[in-house]
C-alpha cells in the first residue's frame, strides 16, 4: 500500500462528507488497537473457542486421484462456527464496535453469510443488529434468512435496482449516513472506503498465516499455487496476504463468469471492468460507456457483485495475482464433484475456486502442490444447486 487508505493508485474515500469523522475515528481505533495486546488476546481467544480455529489444511486424497494431477490441500473454512471464514472479520469488527462504546450495528448481505457472521457477533456483544439484504438473495437465501432472525437481527428487504448485493450496500450506507453518530457498519469485504480493505484483510490474514504454518509443517514447503474464489475479495485477500512476498507461489483469484464472460451475465469484474468508484473505493467495477454500474450475474449470491477490493485490482496491475473465471455450469460440477469425492458439500462461492483447479487440472504436474481455499459450506446452496441440477423441481 503505498499511502495510507490506497492500494497504488485504488482504494480511498468516496463518501458524503457526513460519515469521514465515522472513518476518522474508525481509523484511529483500529490503528490503535490492532497492535495491543489485550485487544488481541481477546480476539485469538474468540477465535479458538467461538469461531473454532485453526480450521484444518485436509489433503483431498480422493480428489486429488481423481484428477491424477496435483496434490490437493483444501483449507477448511467451512469448518468455522457459521460456515464460513466471514466470521474472522465479524468477531474483530463488534469487538472494534464495543471497544469504541458504539450501540448499534449494521450490515449487508448477499449469501447470507456475512449477514450471520454479523448476526451471531453482535448476539455474542449484546448490540443490536440491521441487516440489509436484497429480496432476489433473500429468495435465493433462505436458510440464511432464517438464521439471522434466530439470531436476533432485523432483516431489512431491499427491492431496489437488481436487489442484490450491489443494493443492499447503496441501503445500509444510507442508513449510515443517517445514524452515523451510533452506529456501527460491518463491511464483510475487502471494499468499501479506507479503513475497510485494510481492516477487513487484518482480520482474515488469520486464514493464509494458518495455511502457511500447516503446509509447512505437513509438507515441508510452500504450495506451488493458491487458489481462492473472488467476488468482494475477502477470503482471498485473507489467504494470500501472508504469501505476497513469497514470490515462487502463485496466486489465482477465481471470478464468475455466470452465463459466460461475452453472456453480459457475469460478475468479472477484474477480466471484464474498468477503473470506476463503487461504495467509496476506486476499483475495478462492472460499468457501461457511461460509467453506470451493470447488473452482476453469478448462481452464486457472494459472487453476484460489480466490483472487487482495491487490493486486488492493485494485486492485478502488479502481476502479483492471477485472475481467471469460471462459468455457473462449471461451479455446479465442481460443486457435485467434491461432494462425491470427499463427502464435503461446497458453497458455489468456494466451488468456483475447485472448478478452477479441475479446468487447469492437466496443466499440474503431480509433484505441484495446491491449496484451494474452502471459504465455505454449501448448506445454504443445496436447494439452489438442486434445482439448477434437475434433483429438485
Amino acid at each position: 500500500m503505498t499511502v495510507p487508505g490506497r492500494f497504488g493508485p485504488y482504494g480511498g474515500r468516496y463518501v458524503p462528507e457526513t460519515v469521514i469523522p465515522a472513518l476518522d475515528e474508525l481509523t484511529a481505533a483500529f490503528e490503535r488497537l490492532r497492535d495491543e495486546p489485550a485487544f488481541n488476546a481477546e480476539l485469538e481467544s474468540l477465535y479458538r473457542s467461538f469461531v473454532g480455529r485453526p480450521t484444518p489444511l485436509y489433503l483431498a486424497s480422493r480428489l486429488t486421484k481423481k484428477l491424477g494431477t496435483a496434490r490437493v490441500y483444501l483449507k477448511r473454512e467451512d469448518l468455522c462456527h457459521t460456515g464460513a471464514h466471514k466470521l474472522n472479520n465479524t468477531v474483530g469488527q463488534l469487538l472494534l464496535a464495543a471497544e469504541m462504546g458504539k450501540r448499534r450495528v449494521i450490515a449487508e448481505t448477499g449469501a447470507g453469510q456475512h449477514g450471520v457472521a454479523t448476526a451471531t457477533a453482535a448476539a455474542l456483544f449484546g448490540i443490536p443488529c440491521v441487516i440489509y439484504m436484497g429480496e432476489k438473495d433473500i429468495e435465493r437465501q433462505e436458510l440464511n434468512v432464517v438464521r439471522m432472525k434466530l439470531l436476533g437481527a432485523e432483516v431489512v428487504p431491499v427491492s431496489s435496482g437488481s436487489r442484490t448485493l450491489k443494493d443492499a450496500m447503496n441501503e445500509a450506507i444510507r442508513d449510515w449516513v443517517t445514524n452515523v453518530g451510533s452506529t456501527y457498519y460491518v463491511i464483510g469485504s475487502v471494499a468499501g472506503p479506507a479503513p475497510y480493505p485494510a481492516l477487513v484483510r487484518h482480520f482474515q490474514e488469520v486464514i493464509g498465516r494458518e495455511a502457511r504454518e500447516q503446509v509447512l509443517e505437513l509438507e515441508g514447503r510452500l504450495p506451488d499455487e493458491i487458489i481462492a474464489c473472488v467476488g468482494g475479495g475477502s477470503n482471498a485477500i485473507g489467504i494470500f496476504a501472508p504469501f505476497l512476498e513469497e514470490r515462487q507461489v502463485k496466486l489465482t483469484g477465481v471470478e464468475a463468469a455466470g452465463e459466460g464472460l461475452d453472456s453480459g451475465r457475469h460478475g468479472a469484474s477484474i477480466e471484464r471492468g474498468r477503473r470506476g468508484v463503487l461504495h467509496g473505493s476506486l476499483s475495478y467495477v462492472l460499468q457501461d460507456d457511461y460509467g453506470q454500474i451493470l447488473e452482476a450475474h453469478s448462481i452464486s449470491a457472494g459472487l453476484d457483485y460489480p466490483g472487487v477490493g482495491p487490493e486486488h485490482s492493485w494485486l492485478h496491475d502488479e502481476g502479483r495475482v492471477g485472475y481467471d473465471s469460471v462459468t455457473d455450469s462449471q461451479a455446479l460440477e465442481a460443486f457435485t464433484l467434491l461432494s462425491e469425492t470427499e463427502g464435503i458439500i461446497p458453497a458455489l462461492e468456494s466451488a468456483h475456486a475447485v472448478a478452477y483447479l479441475v479446468a487447469k487440472a492437466g496443466e499440474y504436474s503431480e509433484d505441484d502442490l495446491v491449496i484451494v481455499n474452502l471459504s465455505g459450506r454449501g448448506d445454504k446452496d443445496v436447494h439452489q444447486a438442486a434445482r439448477a441440477l434437475g434433483i429438485l423441481t
